[in-house]
This record gives structure tokens, sequence and C-alpha cells, in this order.
């Protein structure tokens, strides 16, 4: 590992896929989160690293990881036959995490990267301890019949959504319908006037949206 701003670089090769991103590691961490970017996106988008950060403030380790078809490709978005092999190297960033910390295990991710945490966890139900759905892309804009909730229903553990009002994924009423099909316990974080990037987007920051979705999830686990 090499230390970078915000966080170190990391990677395991001996697993495949491999896990590559970066890891933010306060001393002595109880707890760990695995943390993923979006279609278009990568380990360093700036939502990513200002929630690493305000997670690792609380005593956190956390692993931002590059999915495996983004280490495939710097650019572009996935591909359909590409959402199985990304949920097993979420799997491998999750079993990365567990090995540095005593505690509990946890994930999120943005847009596409949270819909592929919440299949993994639909899929492996004690894999980890909670989630968390940044712009869940509940469905393709201007598509509303097109709804991806299928596995809504197999998640047994507590899930918090983070969703702006402008999302043309998903609007908030769409999304409160789609909480009531998780048997788990849920909770919905709105930003008011964000679109899907939720206000992180070029230059634009919300500095105070990382400390509040760190809150809300820590309130949700009780």
């Amino acid at each position: 590992m090499s230390p970078v701003a915000g966080g170190e670089q990391f990677a395991d090769v001996s697993v495949d896929p491999p896990v590559r991103g970066f890891l933010h590691r306060p001393d002595s961490p109880q707890n760990g989160f695995v943390l993923t970017h979006g279609a278009g996106s990568n380990s360093r988008a700036p939502l990513l690293v200002a929630l690493a950060e305000a997670l690792a403030s609380t005593g956190s380790a956390v692993l931002r990881c590059d999915l495996p078809y983004r280490q495939s490709r710097a650019y572009g978005p996935p591909r359909p036959g590409d959402a199985v092999r990304d949920r097993q190297g979420l799997a491998n960033a999750v079993s990365v995490i567990k090995r540095l910390v005593p505690g509990h295990a946890f994930i999120g991710g943005h847009s596409y990267g949270g819909r592929q945490a919440s299949m993994l966890c639909a899929e492996q139900p004690e894999l980890v301890q909670g989630l968390l759905l940044c712009s869940y892309p509940l469905h393709p804009p201007g598509k509303p019949d097109r709804l991806r909730t299928q596995h809504l229903p197999d998640l047994k553990i507590p899930v918090l959504f983070v969703h702006g009002t402008r999302d043309p994924f998903g609007t908030i009423e769409e999304l409160e319908a789609a909480r009531k099909l998780i048997p788990g316990r849920t909770a919905l974080l709105r930003v008011e006037a964000a679109g899907h990037d939720l206000g992180f987007k070029g230059k634009a920051r919300r500095d105070e949206l990382p400390v509040q979705i760190v809150a809300e999830f820590q309130g949700l686990l009780g």
C-alpha cells in the first residue's frame, strides 16, 4: 500500500476478481465499510471520498473499491454481462475489510454500485450487517414501469436510502413504495433539490451531506 490523498492505495490480486481501490484506516478501527461507485465513475468519486472520510472519522475502516468492470476498462459504463463478476468483486472486498476489523462489516454504493451491493446482500444475507444505497437507480430515467425491485424482498438487513428530490432514476414517492418491499429496517434521507449526483458534480460539493449520512446510518443501526 502507498499513501495518497484520501486514503492509501490498496490492491489484493490474490483473489479473482482482484480488489483495488483506496483504504482509509484510522487507529484501531472497530467496524469496516466497503464503498463503491456508479456506472460512469470510479473509486475516486468525490462523493465516495467524502463519505469514506466521514466514516473514518467515526472510527471505521473504509475501502473504496473499483468494481471489476472498471478495473478492466478505465472509461465507459458496465456491460450487461459484467454484473455477476462485479458482485463477486464486492464480496471479495468485504472479505478484505473483515480481515482488518474485529467488529461488523457494512457495504454501500452509489447508483449502479449500490444496486449491485443490494443484489449481493439479497444473495448472501449474512455477508454484512447493513447497507447504504446512495441514489438507488430504481428505474431508467423516463421508464417507471421498469422497476429494479425484484430482489428487495430478500433484503433482511438495515438499509439506508439517500436520494435526491430531483433524481430522474426514481421519485421520492416511488422510493417510499419500494422501501415497503424490504422486510428489514429501512430509512430514507431525502436530499432537497439534488439530482442523481447528490450535489457532488464537478467541483460542487454538499459538505454537510456525508456527515448527515453517517449520522442517519448509525441511527438506523441503533
